[in-house]
Order: C-alpha cells, then sequence, then structure tokens
C-alpha cells in the first residue's frame, strides 16, 4: 500500500498544495481536516496512528522526543518526516513525490526521517 501523509499544524501549507499538484493521486490531509489545532504532539502522532498516516511535520525541537517516548509506550506509529525551516520548498515536495512513488507504508513504520531523503 502507498504511504498516506498527515500534515502538521505547523507545516507549510505550500509543502501540501504542492505534492498534491505534482501527484494527485497522493492522500496528503491537512491539519485542518483532521482537526490538529492546538492538539499536543503525543496526540498529534496518535491520530496519525490511528488513521495509519506518516506525519509530515516541521517540528525538529519537540517532535524526536514526543515520538521516541510515544514508542517507547508500546505504540506503533506509521512515521515521521520532518521537514527543517531551511529546506527549500520544492526540495520537501520533491521527495515526498519520491517517497510516494517508491516505496510501501511499512517501509516507514516506526520510523523518523529528516527530509530531503
Amino acid at each position: 500500500m502507498k504511504p498516506r501523509f498527515q500534515a502538521d499544524n505547523d507545516l507549510r501549507g505550500s509543502i501540501r498544495t504542492g505534492t498534491l499538484r505534482s501527484a494527485t493521486a497522493i492522500d496528503f490531509q491537512s491539519a485542518l481536516a483532521a482537526n490538529l489545532h492546538g492538539l499536543p504532539d503525543p496526540e498529534v502522532l496518535r491520530l496519525a496512528a490511528l488513521e495509519g498516516r506518516i506525519l509530515v511535520s516541521h517540528d525538529e525541537n519537540s517532535m524526536p522526543a514526543h515520538f521516541k517516548a510515544f514508542l517507547a509506550a508500546g505504540n506503533m506509529s506509521p512515521g515521521v518526516l520532518l521537514a527543517p525551516q531551511r529546506i527549500p520548498t520544492a526540495q520537501i515536495i520533491e521527495s515526498l513525490v519520491v517517497i510516494w512513488t517508491a516505496s510501501e507504508c511499512d517501509e516507514w513504520i516506526d520510523r523518523l526521517d529528516w527530509l530531503p531523503i
């Protein structure tokens, strides 16, 4: 099965919309559609996991620790992709399209990776 993505609240909207423009078949849910506004990171991770979606976030500061704690608590995650703010949007989009095109969702389980790949 192809990876499905979940935008975190802090993810630039242009990343999601640009990814969808590049490959319209990608399933990339917005934070608004998932009702993530105001939720703490552990809850965002839980909801992404329930939906089977890889979380895409800019939060390099606290997300790695929350992700580690989430896994240590016995939870399973579809994965987390961190997109540093300093990386150009086009590079992040290209990486997401490559991930969607060239991998399966089970390759990302319990992984935290930085973009671009």
